[in-house]
């Protein structure tokens, strides 16, 4: 059996058979993840940031994100304001030349990372592991963090936890980790700001019991003036004596007989037929 020719087929050319998935770089991916925003698929332009799981961003991308939140992508649905990512101290790598132009005829180190470990020297290029401090934002190598262990920032001096390392670009297992170091520093946050709260009520609450008795002492200060005690009756003039509803001008010895003969308490008014002068109307009268 065969073919024109004398050739014999092969069997994957005559029966259809399943292809086999083509298998990515890793390599190359390692290479894009650590150069590239998430968000965008851009090269990383700074100020770079990271979020609380490890994802690299460029920061003008995660503006523009928050701004249209239908831009981000299902890995960055998390970052809901600027308190979500931390901009990175990070240290720039002296070899990197990353402006110089790339030639076909010459060998291209893809391996090559523009940024640094600062205590051990170490690439950024995702051949190892490299976290950041969430204190303070520092990136160092997790061999560095390792070999020398201290409680404080070998770049900054600034003190940080467990809860604060966050290892970048992480997977598997360390994903699960960053996410329960993210509960961990969001309850810690939430426990703070309640304690603030209730400094500032207490703080409040005393500053008003210091302001009661000084009120106090000043109605008491102004209840011990001594009052004086006016007699009405001598310190009373003529005038005011008129005015009163007890005083009558028939009444007065002062007063004429022509002067209380105008008022209608006088003894003529009282057998006058005719309405007072000032009701008198020629109409009716």
């Amino acid at each position: 059996m065969g073919c024109d020719g004398g050739t014999i087929p092969r069997r994957d050319e005559l029966v259809r058979v399943k292809k086999k998935p083509e298998q990515k770089d890793k390599d190359a991916e390692l290479a894009f993840r650590w150069k590239h925003c998430t968000i965008r698929q851009l090269p990383l332009q700074p100020p770079v940031v990271a979020c609380g799981l490890g994802r690299l961003y460029s920061k003008e991308s995660v503006l523009e994100g928050l701004l249209d939140r239908d831009t981000l992508p299902e890995s960055a649905v998390h970052i809901k304001n600027l308190k979500d990512i931390k901009n990175l101290n990070l240290t720039p790598n002296p070899a990197f030349n990353g402006n110089k132009a790339e030639k076909g005829d010459c060998y291209v180190d893809g391996g090559k990372s523009p940024y640094i470990c600062p205590v051990i020297g170490l690439e950024m290029n995702g051949k190892y592991k490299f976290c950041f401090l969430w204190t303070c934002g520092c990136v160092m190598s997790e061999r560095a963090l390792k070999e020398v262990k201290t409680s404080v920032c070998h770049r900054c001096q600034q003190p940080f936890t467990e809860a604060d390392i966050v290892i970048l670009n992480a997977d598997g297992d360390d994903l699960r980790l960053m996410e329960e170091r993210l509960n961990v520093r969001k309850i810690a946050q939430k426990s703070l700001k309640k304690k603030k709260r209730s400094n500032e009520s207490t703080s409040t609450e005393v500053n008003e019991k210091d302001e009661v008795p000084k009120k106090k002492i000043k109605k008491e200060e102004k209840s011990t003036i001594p009052k004086k005690n006016i007699n009405r009756n001598e310190a009373e003039d003529p005038a005011y004596r008129k005015a009163k509803e007890s005083y009558s001008v028939a009444k007065d010895p002062k007063a004429s007989e022509v002067f209380k003969s105008i008022f209608t308490s006088h003894k003529s008014a009282v057998d006058q037929d005719r309405a007072h002068w000032i009701t008198y109307n020629p109409f009716y009268n």
